[in-house]
């Protein structure tokens, strides 16, 4: 902190102390006869204590020579001379000066040290006062106001927020114009996450300063915060300031970033359990009348006389497109249920090739044309699954193999190995590769390879898959091959239960 004079010129004090000195002199002149010369010396030093509380330094050091002076001139013999009739006044004259001096030290420290001691309870009170606004600010317009109004007003000092945008380019949110070499401050302050050489830097006729906004993550920004050259070591003095401004300031900014993640959390969370609610509903509301439209085309076939061979071929083809959207129907039940919560897993023990044989043998018809060639090592361990879940993984992804594969008897191929500790499974096809930008999300909900493609399909089935996979404790991706495409998914092997091998020999 500074130390803080009067606001009065030096001058004026010197000339009042003087003046307060001849007046003690005025006053204690008449008593002398009465007051011993150490009352009259105390007198003298309680106005230098006076002079140095009120007035500063000047005018304390001034009292203390004045009063010297003044005593030896009208109160030791002889009187209105400054010639001492005895030597040892010398050394009073001496011992006065420097407790006058001392005195007049002591006072003016104490006094700086009560004015700093005010000015850090007032910047204190208004640091209490930022913390309270920026504890209510619902944006960050309202924390850039709040700082700026503090370090204005308080400190005296201009300054700006800099904060990064969801690509990491930052704005700099604030009115004033700031220079290329105190953005380029900023950039390396947040780069960084330090403060450069205490954040100081020159430019022209200001001093800048940049505080980095330290999270609990991350580097939510950075303070910038500039004076005039001039008056450059308040930026130094008031350091420890600026730093908690920073940290309530990065506080409140993280807070308001939280918030924002939580509504869109919640919002996520309540489009998605709306959505499921409205495909529930649709698909109670179809299976209906699917159901009466698929008995009256499979009724045709029942008729007396028999309806003519093309009328039939017909109903036939009514009943497979009947199936194929109740199939539909069903994987959007299934999808709802999914993402309602209510998958339940009735998981046991399983070798793996049991389900895939299952699968398999369940899309014989479908996939006759092309085959399954499995490839699994004799080593692969039990895998804690549900048998029906799982074999419906392996079903969606044979016939999305099938869909998109060519019309030719190319094989499709599932291999499985042991990595780690899962237990990785594909499904290869030679159909049409999927764009780069799909291969992450060609697993969510209504997501298509090909979203203008003939082939029939919602993009219901691999998120099915997804769901059944994660629930299991795996993941599922997809990946490119040279010629075709790979759909992956791992399962955790888990430990499973001990197998107690009974003797046959005791059992006789």
């Amino acid at each position: 902190m500074h130390a803080i004079d009067c606001h009065m010129p030096t001058a004026r004090n010197v000339g009042l102390s003087v003046a307060a000195c001849i007046v003690t002199t005025l006053l204690v002149t008449p008593l002398m006869h009465v007051l011993a010369e150490t009352n009259i010396v105390m007198l003298f030093l309680l106005v230098v204590v006076w002079l140095s509380a009120k007035l500063g330094r000047a005018a304390g050091m001034t009292a203390a020579f004045c009063s010297v002076a003044l005593f030896d001139l009208f109160f030791v013999e002889p009187r209105f001379s400054f010639s001492v009739s005895d030597v040892q006044y010398l050394l009073t004259f001496a011992v006065m000066l420097v407790v006058a001096l001392s005195i007049s030290s002591l006072t003016l420290h104490l006094r700086e040290r009560a004015d700093d001691a005010q000015v850090l309870a007032m910047q204190s009170h208004a640091l209490y006062e930022l913390a309270k606004s920026l504890s209510s600010s619902l944006s960050v317009v309202q924390v850039l106001d709040s700082t700026t109004y503090f370090l204005k007003h308080t400190l005296q000092l201009e300054s700006a927020l800099v904060l990064p945008d969801p690509n990491e380019c930052l704005h700099i949110q604030g009115g004033l114009d700031w220079s290329a070499v105190e953005i380029l401050m900023a950039r390396t302050t947040f780069d960084e996450g330090v403060i450069k050489e205490m954040g100081y830097h020159n430019d022209g006729d200001h001093s800048s300063t940049y505080l980095p906004l330290q999270g609990s993550t991350r580097v939510r920004g950075v303070l910038m915060v500039r004076t005039l050259a001039s008056s450059a070591g308040q930026l130094l003095s008031h350091r420890a300031m600026l730093e908690a401004v920073a940290s309530i300031v990065s506080a409140s900014i993280e807070r308001l970033h939280f918030v924002d993640v939580a509504q869109h959390a919640q919002l996520k969370m309540s489009n998605e359990r709306l959505r499921s609610s409205i495909l529930s509903a649709l698909s109670h509301d179809i299976r209906t009348p699917l159901t009466a439209l698929y008995g009256m085309a499979d009724g045709l076939h029942f008729i007396e006389p028999p309806l003519p061979q093309v009328v039939l071929y017909t109903a036939d083809a009514l009943c497979a497109q009947v199936m194929q959207l109740n199939t539909m129907v069903c994987n959007l039940l299934e999808m709802a249920k999914f993402q309602a919560g209510a998958l339940v897993l009735h998981q046991e023990w399983l070798p793996i090739e049991e389900v895939i044989g299952a699968s398999i043998q369940l899309l014989s018809t479908a996939i006759q044309p092309h085959g399954v060639v499995v490839d699994l090592p004799e080593d692969l361990p039990l895998l804690s699954v549900d048998a029906v879940l799982l074999e419906r993984v392996f079903c969606n992804l044979l016939e999305n193999a099938n869909k998109y594969s060519p019309q030719d008897d190319s094989p499709f191929h599932i291999h499985a190995h042991k990595v780690n500790d899962d237990v990785h499974v594909s499904v290869d096809n030679q159909g049409e590769g999927i764009p780069e930008v799909q291969l992450k999300t060609i697993f969510k909900l209504f997501e298509r390879g090909q979203v203008e493609s003939s082939v029939h399909g919602m993009g219901i089935g691999l998120s099915i898959c997804r769901s059944i996979v994660e629930a299991h404790g795996g993941h599922i991706w997809a990946e490119n091959l040279q010629e075709g495409v790979r759909m992956c998914f791992s399962l955790p092997i888990g430990t499973p239960p001990e197998v107690n091998i009974i003797d046959e020999a005791c059992l006789t």
